[in-house]
């Protein structure tokens, strides 16, 4: 293991909340002195199926765990996933259903590994503690929760003072995603910092079932790529980690350039003095700001695809965008139709989007358009007849052709 000071420095990086920094640095000496790693955890709902760099701001921190020999445990909230975290929320999340969440959760597993080590991650779901919990151990968990204590949290006063409903179940949730440390005697817990006052929840319950309670850390909410609100599917500011090299590549040269040290220091492997150097450089004018956002667009990329794919996305952009000319690799799909075709349909047939849903999105945000002219309309449809030229964001081609 590294040593106390080492370990501090790269725990404490892109952290705001560390509750408590002498209780992490006495847990840090133990674990030194008998050579037992930290228990460390990170819990994820699987409430959709799809992880976006927002995510892996958490899981980059599992992974500065790892690299300093703790064990980390990725917690998959299946039971949890089934009532919906209200953090945030004006009102009462929809349920998923067990099917939802059990098609998401697997497809959690297989990208999460894209960062941690699958050799050093404990993959764990909340459903193998909580569902054997039976109506008295419910009904002793909830004796240890007041209801002044969850009209602490902002969102719950704020519905509760608007008239707004508010379920028993969600009064729940911080419980349970508390008990979840107890079961697991974790550590340390890593959240966002709107989980602040879940984290903090497991802390009380360990200490009331006479267990060492648990390091608190947050890490911030990472701004999206319009650099003003959190990173979101819904707003579709959002970098999924699934999608295609030349779409991670083009998103993340998007970016402002004060931004992009953000994400730097909450996304890249480079080291808090490496980033340092890139900035200085960028002060004194030896480097310029675009050279620095494509080292971290080229890393993004390499992490989630692969160097070589990382490298044909750079020529990609720099022959479509500064040559003024197209990708060498676009795709042809030949489609049999008798009538018009519902353009936000289309591309999901042409797997240039995922749903319809993203189609209109991605129309609205004036980011689809055919043989070189923008679409505006979400109803717009396409005769098949002969080819189409079809671009979706940056860097998206495909060429469709009617049969």
């Amino acid at each position: 293991m590294s040593s106390i000071d080492e370990q501090i420095k790269l725990i404490e990086r892109g952290i705001i909340d560390c509750i408590s920094r002498e209780e992490l640095v006495k847990k840090l000496e133990k674990s030194v002195a008998t050579g037992i790693p930290l228990r460390v955890k990170a819990g994820f709902d699987p409430t959709a199926p799809d992880l976006h760099l927002g995510h892996t701001v958490l899981l980059q921190k599992l992974k500065h765990f790892q690299d300093l020999g703790h064990d980390v445990y990725f917690l998959i909230g299946d039971f949890t996933g089934m009532i919906g975290d209200p953090t945030g929320k004006s009102e009462t999340r929809k349920a998923l259903t067990r099917e939802d969440v059990a098609r998401n959760a697997e497809s959690y597993k297989e990208q999460v590994f894209k960062i941690l080590d699958p050799e050093k991650t404990r993959v764990v779901f909340n459903s193998q503690w909580l569902a054997e919990l039976d109506s008295f151990a419910m009904i002793r968990l909830a004796s240890e929760l007041t209801v002044a204590r969850m009209l602490e949290r902002e969102d719950f006063k704020v519905r509760f003072r608007e008239g707004n409903p508010i379920s028993i179940h969600e009064f729940l949730y911080p419980l349970i995603q508390g008990y979840d440390s107890v079961a697991l005697e974790a550590d340390v817990e890593i959240g966002g910092t709107d989980q602040l006052f879940n984290l903090l929840m497991g802390r009380d319950l360990q200490r009331s079932r006479k267990q060492a309670p648990q390091v608190v850390l947050t890490l911030p909410l990472l701004e999206g790529l319009d650099g003003v609100n959190k990173m979101s599917k819904s707003l579709g500011n959002y970098i999924g980690i699934t999608e295609s090299a030349n779409d991670i590549y083009g998103k993340v040269l998007s970016i402002s350039d004060p931004l992009m040290f953000r994400y730097y220091e909450l996304l890249s492997d480079l080291t808090g003095e490496q980033i340092a150097q890139l900035k200085r450089a960028m002060e004194e004018g030896s480097l310029h700001p675009k050279e620095i956002k494509k080292q971290l667009a080229r890393e993004l990329t390499a992490r989630f695809h692969s160097v070589e794919a990382a490298e044909q996305a750079e020529q990609n952009f720099e022959q479509v965008f500064r040559k003024g000319g197209l990708p060498d690799d676009i795709q042809v799909v030949e489609i049999s139709a008798s009538g018009d075709l519902w353009l936000p349909q289309l591309l999901v047939d042409m797997d240039l989007v995922k749903s319809t849903s993203d189609g209109r999105r991605m129309i609205q945000q004036n980011a689809v358009s055919l043989d070189g002219e923008k679409v505006t309309d979400v109803k717009a449809v396409v005769k098949p007849q002969g080819e189409v030229l079809v671009k979706v964001g940056k860097l998206r081609y495909c060429k469709v052709c009617f049969r």
